[in-house]
């Protein structure tokens, strides 16, 4: 093992585990996105009417997130950061991914069809953010600190509003805000506090799962968890390409390119707090060429997303959280991940099994490590010279993007196109403070990070 003196890590970025603890610690990242992996394909298919295609179409959704796993983990000729950075299905885009079925289903096209369009427009919009992966450099005048960590607080604090649902009972639910719930998803969080305050490693690395459950196990007993008989399902699901076929139309196509877009800054985001937390620079050589193939390994996921009729996936924010919390930041847990998720894709009755862990259980452990991503992000913020100038940003950033958050149905009366690039707070939040960043005059040349901040990690 490395030595993390001074570090908050059981095992560093190039540590590795024996195969329990990686296994063990690997599950729990598992258990934190496993609902962010299957519930946009659970919505598309819901609105657009896909239901028969849906078992495969949350097969591939695993099986796809496994294999971006460990690319970026593993980091084949230079694709991928070279850390645990879970691929799953992206929320940012299921606005201009329904959108796209939509304008198929208007013009009276089948569910094959619909799903042609949205693998078609979602597959050469991957070279969008492969090409923008290639100026990371120049992106990096754009993206700047500042903006860095706005963007990363605002996506930590929208998952928030995910977590606190699920404690709830989850979206729309008929108890939501029962009592039980409430007690349920409160247990969990203070079973992982309490845990993670340990000073024995494998205490700390078992907090989430041991939260889970004992969560499940109080949920089970208090009559919130039945086990329900298991789906009719095939034994296995085997990977396709092009199943539905291909098919491009720039209407469908415009809208989701420039998520691509946005998807881009968000990850940006996402791999700065991934290398805080592992103790790795955030700033320099090393620092860029992680973005480079990071960048790089999201693109080339997405690619062989829309091959193998999955929807595009992005670096999911969350995992930052569970590294925090474990303090397992070696990347080849990373390649235990991948391969577990393609089994679980793989073997769709794994994935049944799962699906039965009650939202409130989950929504306990999701909350805590939401709030870490926020928390990542207002480190960040706090190494940034907080001038006038760059309070002012914060200030308009987090309004516009926070405003969006709390009122969605503000942009309700714009085109569809606004609405479909604009109605989340990480992208209006995010693109006000870009805007601003290059607009207002600096007090200095320019913001930076404090170049020991750059340098928290010595091997």
């Amino acid at each position: 093992m490395q030595d993390h003196s001074g570090a908050d890590l059981i095992y560093g970025l190039e540590d590795r585990p024996a195969p329990a603890p990686a296994f063990f610690a690997a599950l729990q990242h598992i258990l934190a996105s496993f609902v962010g992996v299957i519930t946009p394909p659970l919505v598309i298919g819901a609105v657009l009417g896909l239901g028969e295609h849906l078992p495969y179409l949350i097969s591939m959704a695993l099986m796809v997130s496994g294999v971006g796993t460990f690319i970026q983990a593993r980091r084949p000729f230079g694709i991928g950061a070279g850390m645990i950075c879970l691929q799953g299905t992206s929320f940012a885009f299921l606005g201009a991914v329904l959108s796209a079925g939509l304008l198929v289903k208007s013009r009276g096209g089948s569910p094959e069809d619909i799903l042609a369009m949205i693998f078609g427009v979602c597959f050469l919009g991957a070279f969008v953010q492969i090409f923008l992966s290639r100026f990371i450099a120049q992106l990096r005048k754009v993206i700047t600190p500042l903006v860095t960590g706005i963007v990363i607080t605002l996506i930590g604090v929208s998952l928030i509003k995910v977590g606190i649902t699920d404690i709830g009972g989850g979206f729309k639910a008929d108890d939501f805000g029962a009592p039980l719930n409430l007690a349920l998803g409160g247990l969990v969080l203070m079973i992982i506090i309490l845990l993670n305050r340990s000073r024995q490693p494998w205490i700390r690395l078992s907090a989430i799962i041991i939260g889970l459950a004992v969560g499940s196990l109080a949920a089970f007993f208090s009559g919130k968890l039945a086990p329900q008989p298991l789906p009719d399902l095939p034994l296995m699901s085997i990977p396709q390409p092009f199943k539905y076929g291909f098919a491009f139309d720039w209407t469908a196509f415009i809208p989701v390119a420039l998520v691509y877009v946005i998807s881009t800054i968000e990850t940006v985001g996402d791999l700065t707090a991934n290398s805080m937390i592992s103790r790795r620079p955030i700033e320099g050589p090393e620092y860029v060429q992680r973005l480079r193939g990071g960048i790089l390994g999201d693109g080339v996921a997405c690619l062989i997303a829309s091959v193998f009729n999955a929807f595009p996936n992005t670096t999911f924010a969350q995992n930052n959280g569970v590294i925090q919390m474990t303090g397992v930041a070696s990347r080849y847990v990373g390649l235990y991940i991948g391969i577990i998720l393609f089994c679980l894709g793989l073997f769709p009755l794994l994935g049944a099994v799962l699906q039965q862990i009650p939202k409130p259980v989950l929504g306990g452990a999701t909350l805590i490590m939401f709030g870490s991503v926020a928390a990542a992000g207002i480190r960040i913020l706090a190494q940034v010279k907080l001038d006038r100038r760059n309070m002012l940003v914060i200030a308009a950033s987090f309004g516009v993007g926070l405003g969006i958050n709390a009122q969605p149905e503000l942009l309700h009366q714009m085109p569809q196109l606004v609405q479909n690039l604009f109605d989340s707070a990480i992208t209006c939040g995010g693109i006000t403070a870009i805007v601003l960043d290059l607009l207002l005059p600096r007090d200095d040349s320019r913001d930076s990070l404090p170049e020991s901040l750059g340098q928290t990690h010595k091997a």
